[in-house]
């Protein structure tokens, strides 16, 4: 009988090829090609005055749903890749196809072409190239759109699927577009780098293996950087053991009321030798947090100068603030339970405290 280590029961069905691709995430992307597709055909057709059983669409498009859909976050999956992607290359195909008339030069210069000046424009798109040789190829509905065969029906294509990309991506709670998170600055406004930045691997590092492999990889390098300190931070929980919030939190919290005088706040930040201080609401939730650079000012009121409180919940691991509370501007996380009230406070110290004895842990 096969043992419970056997291949059969080391692998599951549905393996994805990609990072992060689940189940779920592909079910989504089959959804917004079925729904793209679909109305990108129908919608251009209409305005054609073809009708729904002839919908205007090129094959390209079908290229453009699978990046847009299955991989969003990729940069070759942007709305100006698209667009300008797919419309460029095909002025490029129709353009090398007027010029060169030997058919099996002109298909090869076509999409050679279309993937250098993608290149320049930042609009590399794989499904360019199969515009670009859908226009070198001719045919008879590029021979009679001629020089519009880019703006309509490629370009029009285009746009319309990212147009319904970008809200069906919302509908899923989705990001799209894509937004590279750029890493922390330094909040202190000296030349020295970021806290994080300081320890661990640098971007030169980065540069170095990328260099080192010697290929292309289908990932931002800001979004690289990101993922590798995650994984830093997610090695750093799992070795130390679970320790979670509920663990270092102090629970004898100070904290002021919203409809507290800045003076009585600036005097509890003071007198406790604290940088943070909660503000809870007649109900005693969570509010915000203030400080004593919200206080510089002279207003008599704390109601208009509370800021938004960093959180986290008493099961969380510990160790997961830390990219938080070295950001630079934060000095402390509120633990709160789930009916927002204060269960707890962990700061920067508190946090210090732990790093020391988990490395005096691991090396004694």
């Amino acid at each position: 009988m096969p043992s419970d280590h056997s291949p059969k029961h080391r692998f599951p069905l549905f393996v994805p090829i990609l990072a992060g691709a689940t189940a779920r995430e592909r079910a989504i992307g089959c959804l917004g090609a079925l729904v793209g597709i679909a109305v990108t055909g129908l919608f251009c057709g209409w305005l054609a005055g073809l009708g729904p059983q002839f919908p205007l669409i090129v094959a390209p498009i079908g290229a453009s749903a699978v990046l847009l859909f299955a991989v969003p976050a990729s940069p070759l999956a942007q709305p100006w890749p698209i667009i300008g992607g797919n419309t460029i290359s095909a002025f490029v195909g129709i353009l090398v196809a007027h010029l060169v008339h030997e058919p099996v030069l002109a298909i090869g210069l076509a999409v050679s072409l279309a993937i250098a000046v993608m290149s320049l424009t930042r609009s590399l798109h794989p499904p360019g190239g199969a515009a670009a040789l859908t226009a070198a190829l001719g045919g008879p509905a590029v021979a009679s759109a001629g020089f519009l065969f880019p703006l309509v029906p490629v370009g029009l294509n285009s746009v319309l699927l990212v147009a319904i990309g970008i809200a069906f991506h919302r509908l899923a709670r989705r990001r799209y577009p894509h937004v590279v998170v750029p890493p922390t600055g330094n909040q202190h406004r000296t030349s020295d780098i970021p806290t994080p930045l300081r320890v661990g691997f640098r971007g030169e590092d980065i540069d170095a293996a990328l260099r080192s492999f010697d290929e292309t990889f289908d990932i931002d390098r800001a979004d690289l950087d990101r993922l590798l300190r995650q994984v830093e931070l997610q090695a750093l929980i799992r070795s130390t053991g679970a320790v979670l919030c509920r663990d270092v939190m102090s629970r004898d919290v100070v904290r002021v009321g919203l409809d507290a005088r800045s003076e009585a706040a600036r005097k509890l930040l003071i007198d406790h030798n604290i940088r943070t201080l909660p503000v809870v609401d007649d109900r005693d939730e969570l509010v915000g947090t203030i400080g004593l650079r919200e206080l510089a000012g002279d207003a008599e009121f704390i109601a208009g100068l509370v800021s938004e409180s960093a959180t986290a919940a008493p099961d969380d691991p510990a160790l997961g603030l830390v990219p938080l509370l070295t950001d630079g501007r934060t000095h402390a996380a509120i633990i709160v339970g789930e009916d927002r009230r204060i269960a707890g406070l962990i700061s920067q110290t508190d946090l210090f405290a732990l790093l020391a004895k988990t490395h005096m842990l691991s090396s004694g």
